[in-house]
């Protein structure tokens, strides 16, 4: 779905800061710099939760734009704080790099508020190549970021048939290894789990040393319920790729990992997220 598909609109939230409860329940808060996502991914579990639901459009078809995110981030995170350690989880409902980041660079300006006055800890989730650009303020936070980018899979025809608009594999590994480079606490994300090839270890090795395996059973916040609802399991079918989806599945990359990595280098779900 290109960019000129998409309504974008503008809005002024009266906050930021979200509290961490369930699957980010490690963390104080969520920061979404954005509502909605461009890459609207097929199995992405935004899609039944409330944001999404109650929008009435398709998700993937509209994002919006918070205004004066920097200023409003800024105020939150003094009074946050005053009480008591900061840990943030950025993000949980979006992916704070979608392409309106090129030109509205509101993930930017939240960055360059945490770079002044930084948070306890600091976990970037995201699926595009475009994070590289912000390096100079990650390395501003040193040890208190982790940049984590999503990897589901090395074949590029399964990235397309299940998330046609999210950026190419390649581009994303070329992220991973232009900030591991720069001395940034970088992590491979293999969430969902997607069909993948047995090269694929090596293909991570070089670029991140830490990786993290999560399927729709651990990852989703319902136990797989929510994953089911939007007939994803339908697409493995269509593919004769059964075997890759069920709540075993994921042993099949965690194996092919410990190939090259050690078990200290390897997270399943929600402990490849915590602080």
């Amino acid at each position: 779905m290109g960019t000129d598909r998409i309504e974008y609109r503008h809005t002024a939230p009266k906050s930021l800061l979200n509290r961490g409860t369930g699957f980010l329940s490690g963390y104080s808060h969520s920061l979404n710099p954005y509502a909605g996502c461009a890459f609207g991914c097929s199995y992405c579990y935004v899609r039944r939760m409330p944001v999404a639901a109650f929008r009435g459009a398709e998700w993937g078809a509209w994002v919006d734009v918070k205004r004066e995110a920097a200023a409003l981030l800024r105020k939150e995170l003094r009074r946050e704080k005053a009480k008591g350690p900061v840990t943030l989880f950025m993000s949980s409902s979006t992916d704070p790099y979608q392409p309106i980041e090129y030109k509205e660079e509101i993930t930017r300006s939240l960055l360059e508020v945490m770079a002044e006055d930084p948070p306890d800890f600091l976990f970037v989730q995201t699926r595009s190549p475009l994070v590289r650009r912000d390096a100079d303020l990650f390395a501003r936070l040193g040890r208190k970021v982790r940049v984590s980018v999503t990897v589901e899979t090395d074949l590029e025809d399964i990235r397309k048939r299940f998330s046609p608009a999210a950026p190419p594999i390649p581009a994303r590994l070329k992220a991973l290894k232009e900030l591991s480079a720069a001395g940034i606490p970088v992590q491979a994300t293999i969430a969902p789990i997607l069909p993948s090839s047995e090269r694929f270890p090596e293909l991570l090795k070089p670029v991140a040393n830490r990786v993290c395996i999560d399927d729709y059973f651990m990852g989703d916040g319902s136990g797989g319920r929510r994953t089911r609802s939007l007939g994803i399991e339908a697409i493995y079918r269509e593919l004769g790729l059964e075997q890759w989806y069920g709540p075993d599945a994921y042993r099949i990359v965690y194996e092919r990992m410990r190939r090259v990595y050690s078990e200290e280098q390897l997270f399943v779900s929600r402990d490849g997220f915590e602080p």
